[in-house]
C-alpha cells in the first residue's frame, strides 16, 4: 500500500436523510458505511475524470498555467496529462520562420484548372 492509499479520516455534514439512507443501504448489503461511501466517491471520480467537459476544462487550465502537472496527473490519470503536457509545449514553441518557396509548382503538370463564376463570392 503506498502512502497515497493510506486510509484519512474525513469529516464531513451531510443532511440527515441521505446518511439515514446510506446506513439503510449499508445493512441491506452488510457493508460499513464508509466503505459504501469511498466506493460511491470513487466511482464518481471515474466519470468525472472521463467526462469530456471535464478533460476540456483541465487542458484549458493547464495550458494557461492554473494547474500544475502532478495535479492534471491526479485529475486525469497519467496517460492523459502526459499527452496534455506534450501538446502544450508544442502550443508554446515558436512557430518555424519558414518563407515561402519561390516558384514551386507543387501541383506538377497533374493540376486542374477550375472557372468560376464571379457572382460566386466564395
Amino acid at each position: 500500500m503506498s502512502a497515497s492509499d493510506e486510509p484519512r479520516r474525513v469529516h464531513f455534514q451531510s443532511p440527515e436523510y441521505l446518511v439515514e439512507r446510506l446506513d439503510a443501504i449499508a445493512d441491506l448489503f452488510d457493508k460499513d458505511r464508509t466503505d459504501l461511501l469511498v466506493e460511491a466517491i470513487r466511482e464518481y471520480l471515474e466519470e468525472t475524470a472521463d467526462s469530456e467537459t471535464f478533460q476540456e476544462l483541465v487542458a484549458t487550465k493547464y495550458y494557461n498555467d492554473q494547474l500544475e502537472f502532478e495535479t492534471v496527473m491526479q485529475l486525469v490519470g497519467a496517460e492523459t496529462a502526459q499527452r496534455l503536457r506534450l501538446l502544450k509545449v508544442d502550443l508554446e514553441d515558436s512557430p518555424l520562420d519558414l518563407a515561402a518557396p519561390d516558384n514551386a509548382d507543387i501541383y506538377g503538370d497533374d493540376a486542374t484548372m477550375v472557372e468560376t463564376d464571379d457572382v460566386d463570392n466564395r
